[in-house]
């Protein structure tokens, strides 16, 4: 202890180099704020579809669960999910920069380094879906693609039917409709605490909020990182798909009648 004291003596002059040290300090990040900006990484029509579907995917599970009238919403939001993605499918080809899928389908070497904390100039690899939520994501919309496929085909054996139940046998719907309830709404509820508790980790653990720009759509970003096209066109681009989609969730319904 006597040795440490003597190697790093205090004082005066040790103060006076502790201010300038700090001063230092708080200068560079000053700097470094400085050449952070707003930028737009999720448009508006990513950002409405995702809490949409986030309160139909929720309201479908409360409602199938309750059963009985509770069903009738059931089959109703599902019908809402439905047509949430394949909004998302045309959105990911045609949407944001951030939101294509091209921009968060990532090579496994890509994931092996993300995993490795290792990272390569020019790669934002935190901006969009980082690696693993990408896997989220993808998984995330197969899941809920399946469920809503089997709805179409199910049967409750008391009073609702999916309304393509005409073309599969009363064995094929049984199955499908085993699946529906059990397996696949099972693996997205754990699919949906996985997704909340990576939200917790990287606000707890990396001080990095992910819920925020998901609301108001910027991050505080390098001036290089590219941002999502965000404006009146694209928006109508994206009500004019939206309207599509829900025309083509109605077509697939009429099949049934």
């Amino acid at each position: 202890m006597a040795r440490g004291l003597r190697e790093y003596p205090s004082g005066p002059l040790q103060a006076a180099r502790l201010r300038l040290s700090l001063r230092g300090f708080n200068n560079a990040r000053d700097t470094m704020s400085d050449k952070l900006t707003q930028v737009r990484v999720w448009d508006l029509p990513t950002r409405i579809f995702h809490w949409v579907l986030a309160f139909c995917v929720i309201s479908s599970i409360i409602s199938g669960l309750r059963g009985g009238n509770a069903l009738v919403w059931h089959f109703r939001l599902g019908y809402v999910v439905f047509a949430l993605l394949a909004f998302r499918i045309v959105w990911g080809l045609v949407g944001g920069h951030w939101s294509r899928f091209a921009n968060f389908i990532y090579a496994p070497a890509t994931v092996l380094r993300y995993l490795r904390g290792e990272r390569r100039d020019g790669e934002h690899l935190e901006v969009g879906h980082n690696p693993l939520g990408a896997f989220s994501v993808f998984g995330l919309l197969a899941l809920l693609a399946a469920q809503v496929a089997t709805g179409l085909f199910a049967d409750d054996e008391i009073a609702n039917t999916g309304p393509l139940i005409k073309f599969v046998s009363g064995a094929t719907s049984l199955a499908l409709t085993r699946w529906h309830r059990l397996s696949g709404q099972w693996l997205i509820v754990a699919l949906i605490v996985l997704h909340v508790a990576a939200i917790v980790f990287y606000l707890v653990k990396k001080k990095h909020n992910l819920v925020r720009p998901m609301i108001h759509g910027d991050k505080a970003l390098a001036a290089d990182v590219p941002a999502s096209v965000d404006n009146g066109r694209t928006r109508a681009l994206a009500l004019v798909l939206a309207a599509l989609s829900a025309g083509l969730v109605a077509w697939v319904i009429s099949l049934g009648e």
